[in-house]
């Protein structure tokens, strides 16, 4: 009996052990969320009579570099920039500096978040090497907060700089010295803090440097400036508003688009007709008949010319103090030829003109061959208006709810430049009802000057064909909106020119102000909204989730 109890208790014990068991999956613990820090450096970090030429920091885990090139701040700037190896994960960084060092003087790199653990990415925020080649570390410092003078957000990492205010600062200085001391709003900042400074007198300078130099480059950079030197110590908190410089005017040569057009570039403001350059074409010192118009969104200009046989011709631009003589070769190309398109293919909204986009500049309007009727084929009086710089042709008219519109154009209602005449053509078009739209009756307070400008925009600023000037009005109304999250703005036209004028760094001239209300306004179908736009309240991004929220609430209407 015995024994067969002893020939089960290695079957016995087997079940007891896979009893015990549990069954599992490997998780690796809980997940790494704590950053490096600097375990030593060498020499020490915030060290005073800095001499030698290599620095070493050892930190307490493996790390990684991320974004070096756009997160490393050294203050003041270097000629040639330092090597840094290795790239690679390491728990040790040594640092080569190339450049001779000022004497007396505070040197600081900061890393930004570019330092990082090599297994999650947590980064060392904000971690900064201090040394001065003198006997103490400069120790003030100087803050403040970045804007867009005209847009309703500001570009990330834009530079702050201070130049020192002494006999060789010029107006030329920011365009080809480096700053005495700079700083970065990084990608996620607005406010800028200048750390380490020297007591004195500096300039201060905000810049959005594309080109990544530390020095002023108009025709790519965005800049602000304080008009007045700053004195430091000085605990004031600085607003600096980033601007695009309007560029002097600058021809571009011209290139020949067709048989019958010239497209030429330029640098400089969005011209007008009253402000556009002077241009004549010529063949053989003959001054030849020509239009010229704008290219949509562009910085383009077009030049007409009736088709002839010539090898070449020359082309003088002048504008204001600009003078310059181009010539080119002409080849055999297409001509343009003349069409006809509808900007309000659809539906016409009550804030539209009805437009009509022509393919080549008109010259003549027959308005006898041109007939618009509605959906009971009741003749409609109407009126027409060209824009010769844009090519476009407005029809105006008294525009009714829930109707339906047909325009007929016979031929010979339109003559082009080249003397070409329309086919006949037709063009329809619907409107809705009044009850499809919402109005915005708007409130303005605290209003500092007059004239201003007050306009309607998506998101990206963009206007949606809302704009209204008030000389002295404090309550506007905007009737027929299409539904939508609009976005105010308001501009005060100080040079009553009606419309937005940038800033001039040489001029020591800010741009002119702009204000936009901190939240945007839900226009819906039939409803009429009041809005207190209150202008001395700068402006505050809504939270995020709060924005998404009410977008979602206003595309079930």
């Amino acid at each position: 009996m015995f024994k067969n109890i002893f020939k089960y208790i290695p079957f016995l014990l087997l079940l007891f052990f896979m009893s015990c068991a549990k069954r599992g999956s490997i998780t690796g613990g809980a997940k790494d969320t704590i950053a490096p820090t600097l375990k030593s450096s060498f020499p020490e970090n915030y060290s005073i009579k800095f001499q030698g030429n290599k620095i070493k920091l050892v930190f307490d885990e493996n790390i990684k570099l991320k974004d070096l090139n756009k997160q490393l701040i050294i203050s003041p700037p270097m000629k040639n920039e330092p090597l840094i190896i290795p790239t690679t994960p390491t728990k040790n960084l040594t640092i080569t500096l190339k450049d001779t060092l000022l004497p007396n003087t505070t040197y600081s790199l900061n890393f930004g978040q570019s330092i990082a653990d090599n297994n999650e990415g947590n980064p060392y925020n904000q971690f900064k090497y201090v040394f001065s080649t003198g006997d103490y570390i400069d120790s003030l410092a100087l803050g403040g907060k970045v804007k867009d003078a005209y847009d309703k957000e500001v570009a990330s990492f834009v530079s702050i700089m201070l130049y020192e205010a002494n006999e060789k600062f010029n107006d030329s200085t920011i365009y080809k010295e480096n700053p005495r001391y700079v700083t970065n709003t990084l990608d996620s900042l607005k406010t800028f803090r200048l750390e380490n400074l020297k007591a004195g007198k500096y300039f201060l300078i905000a810049l959005k440097d594309n080109n990544k130099n530390n020095k002023f480059n108009p025709k790519s950079d965005r800049i602000g400036f304080n008009k007045q030197i700053v004195t430091i110590p000085n605990d004031t908190v600085f607003e600096l508003e980033l601007f695009k410089e309007d560029l002097p005017f600058k021809a571009i040569k011209p290139a020949q688009a067709s048989g019958n057009r010239l497209i030429m570039g330029y640098e400089g403001k969005n011209y007008t007709q009253e402000t556009k350059p002077k241009i004549t074409l010529k063949s053989k010192g003959d001054i030849l008949p020509t239009i010229v118009t704008k290219i949509a969104k562009k910085d383009s200009l077009q030049i007409w010319f009736k088709p002839l046989k010539v090898d070449s011709l020359s082309l003088n631009v002048v504008k204001d103090n600009y003078k310059k003589d181009f010539t080119f070769k002409i080849k055999k190309q297409k001509n343009d030829t003349l069409t006809l398109k509808a900007v309000q293919s659809g539906v016409l909204n009550f804030r539209d003109r009805f437009t009509l986009e022509s393919n080549t500049p008109l010259v003549k309007f027959d308005k006898s061959k041109i007939k618009l009727i509605d959906k009971d084929s009741a003749a409609v009086n109407f009126t027409t208006a060209y824009d010769e710089y844009t090519q476009e042709l407005y029809i105006d008219f008294k525009i009714e709810e829930a109707q339906k519109y047909n325009l007929k154009m016979m031929p010979g209602a339109v003559t082009d430049f080249f003397e070409k005449t329309n086919d006949t053509i037709s063009f329809s078009t619907s409107t809705r009802n009044r009850a499809d739209y919402g109005n915005l009756i708007l409130s303005l307070k605290n209003v500092k000057r007059f004239p201003v400008i007050i306009q309607l925009t998506d998101e990206k600023g963009t206007i949606v064909k809302a704009t209204e000037y008030t000389d002295s009005k404090t309550e506007i109304e905007f009737n027929l909106l299409e539904p939508f999250l609009y976005t105010l703005r308001a501009i005060y036209d100080d040079n009553k020119n009606k419309q937005w004028d940038t800033g001039s760094y040489l001029e020591k001239k800010q741009a002119e102000e702009v204000i936009y209300l901190s939240k945007e306004v839900d226009v819906r179908t039939n409803w009429d909204v009041t809005q207190t736009f209150d202008l001395s309240i700068p402006y505050t991004p809504e939270p995020k989730k709060k924005k998404e929220k009410e977008k979602k609430k206003s595309s079930s209407f």
